[in-house]
């Protein structure tokens, strides 16, 4: 492609690092489609004859087919770009010389890359709204299900366990919206800008921006060439959305243990030990947590390769490919077995009621003083020394003796008497976005809306 200037071929040694086809070959399809159009537009312009259009188009269907037949496997070159264009001069000849006509690997590549990114993001975005689908339907099957809510890892108040797991699907649906707003981005066309400075033919980059189904075409060739904003926000966006799995995955491992047997994995999504015959290992989850780091890794190696590159074009950029496509392919692998085990969990309902404890009711509690005309603070610090009253006795809080709660302060007799039960408890939070039903109930129909296929709220 390049070896014109030179007396000789590169090293051995220059090849093995410089060469990109195992990495690049993916984008093959890219490649012909943005070589498609590029056929057109050098029509349009008369670089191309209608003859010579027409058997560059049917040449590069033919090269198409080659490569879905397996032509990229073994193949020497550099990289798929010099693929696609050797593979078209065995269809069509010398001919097939003209189809770079104004044209770098530069604007190729950005073009390329930016395809097969919209095309990634619309599968992740499906898995991701699967996942949350399956997250939203064992909530619906747990509205009923309480058990302690957890801050800093001590229980809190008692919840609906619907509402725990609605908890994990909110921030799926800002990985979407994320997503959503990221691909804008990508849908920016840098075809047609050359090298660096645009190409030396007026080629109409509105035409191939509709051709190539993008948003808008780039304003500036040297930007274009050298912009990899949208890699590293696509990144960002992967890896929050990766630890937000992890997250999750995080809270089923815990839950999942014997110490406290809230749920239990399916079979067929469990793992086993090589040496101890009792256990059921949540490798699944496990697993996504690590995956999270991976994806984290590519993120940073991105950043660190941009950060002091000048405008334009460097050889540099060839590692955000590796990067990027392992991102995707390890999400790719992460969420469809992470909804499986999601869809196959058994809840322990007994369990879950069984970790609740009379402390989880001290804000109740709090709130009934508020009622009785004491202030919050005051309330807050009473009910603390009834706290304190029911561990020194070894008793549950709503156990303490009325007469000790009374000599506390007369209104925490009466308070205690009023507690409800569990539900009782649970519906006292009635706000928008608190654990009464009604409110899960709301946040099952908004999730519902956000999560259909293929649309982004």
């Amino acid at each position: 492609m390049w070896g014109g200037r030179f007396a000789l071929g590169p090293s051995e040694a220059l090849d093995a690092l410089n060469r990109s086809l195992p990495v690049d070959h993916r984008l093959w399809p890219q490649d012909v489609a943005a070589s498609k159009a590029w056929v057109h537009a050098l029509g349009r312009v008369g670089v191309l004859t209608p003859t010579e259009e027409s058997h560059l188009l049917d040449g590069l269907d033919r090269v198409a087919e080659r490569l879905a037949d397996g032509a990229a496997v073994g193949a020497p070159d550099e990289d798929v770009h010099t693929l696609v264009e050797r593979l078209l001069y065995e269809e069509v000849g010398a001919v097939a010389g003209k189809l770079h006509t104004g044209r770098s690997r530069n604007d190729q590549v950005a073009t390329d890359l930016r395809l097969w990114t919209l095309n990634a993001i619309d599968q992740l975005d499906a898995d991701l709204a699967a996942l949350g689908r399956t997250v939203l339907a064992r909530a619906r099957d747990g509205i009923d299900d309480i058990l302690p809510g957890y801050t800093h890892g001590q229980r809190a108040q008692p919840v609906r366990w619907a509402y725990v797991l609605l908890a994990h699907a909110w921030p799926l649906v800002r990985d979407r919206q994320r997503l959503a707003d990221a691909r804008r981005r990508v849908a920016e066309l840098p075809l047609g800008s050359g090298a660096l400075a645009g190409s030396g033919f007026p080629v109409d980059r509105v035409l191939l921006k509709e051709a190539l189904g993008f948003r808008s075409v780039s304003a500036n060739a040297l930007d274009a060439t050298g912009d990899r904003d949208f890699v590293a926000e696509v990144l960002f966006a992967l890896t929050l959305a990766g630890m937000h799995l992890s997250r999750l995955a995080a809270e089923v491992v815990l839950y999942a243990s014997a110490e406290f047997g809230f749920v239990k994995l399916a079979d067929e999504f469990s793992t086993g030990s090589s040496l101890l015959p009792q256990k059921r290992n949540p490798d699944v989850f496990e697993l996504t947590r690590a995956k999270a780091a991976r994806v984290l890794g590519d993120l940073v190696a991105l950043l660190a390769t941009l950060k002091g590159l000048p405008a334009g074009y460097s050889k540099d950029l060839q590692e955000d490919k590796s990067l990027l496509f392992d991102a995707f392919d390890t999400l790719g692998l992460v969420l469809p077995a992470l909804t499986g085990a999601i869809a196959t969990l058994e809840v322990n309902r007994d369990r879950m009621r069984a970790a609740l404890d009379a402390s989880l009711r001290a804000t109740d509690l709090a709130d009934l003083l508020v009622e009785a005309g004491v202030p919050f603070r005051e309330s807050h610090g009473l009910v603390g020394r009834l706290v304190r009253e029911a561990e020194r006795a070894g008793v549950p809080l709503d156990r303490v003796a009325p007469a000790v709660a009374a000599q506390i302060h007369p209104a925490l007799g009466a308070a205690l008497s009023q507690l409800g039960t569990w539900e009782d408890s649970v519906e006292g939070r009635a706000t928008p976005g608190g654990s009464s039903r009604k409110s899960v109930e709301d946040q099952l129909e908004e999730l519902r809306k956000a999560l259909l296929p293929g649309g982004v709220p």
